[in-house]
């Protein structure tokens, strides 16, 4: 990602806002090759926890997915109904930290680098540094700035 562009506001809970903080968010991407990303972000989803990606490109296009409970879909003439998403973030990513704990752990154990590193945590850092500074500036704002500003 080399730049960030943000809007964002108070839009569901007052609370929220009184706290200086912000519950509703819409980010735009660029890439360094020229794709755009989109983020749309809501912190209340009435219909649950709501997290979905999907990636579109020239060849075609690749979706996750919600996770629900169980894979049950009611369709009648008058409505179509499942179960909500999974809600806790154990519920939702318990096989995705276990392998994370135990990718650290071959790593120690055979003295090889971890798969994710300080980078990769850092940049997304900078995204959302980036994003904050675009809200507040109404501008877009990039990731070289948000380093020199902050290096």
């Amino acid at each position: 990602v080399t730049e960030v562009y943000a809007a964002a506001g108070v839009m569901v809970d007052p609370a929220i806002g009184a706290v200086g903080d912000l519950d509703t968010a819409m980010i735009t991407l660029k890439f360094e090759n020229g794709a755009i990303g989109v983020i749309d972000n809501c912190r209340e989803a009435v219909y649950g926890y709501d997290q979905r990606v999907e990636v579109l490109g020239s060849a075609g296009a690749i979706q996750s997915q919600n996770n629900y409970p169980n894979t049950a879909v009611l369709s009648t003439a008058t409505a179509i109904q499942r179960d909500l998403p999974l809600n806790f973030f154990m519920e939702r990513y318990v096989e995705s930290y276990v392998n994370e704990i135990q990718d650290f752990v071959d790593a120690v154990l055979n003295d090889t680098p971890v798969p994710v590193g300080g980078k990769d945590g850092r940049i997304p850092v900078l995204m959302g540094m980036a994003a904050l500074q675009s809200v507040a500036e109404n501008r877009p704002v990039t990731l070289a700035e948000v380093e020199r500003t902050h290096a």
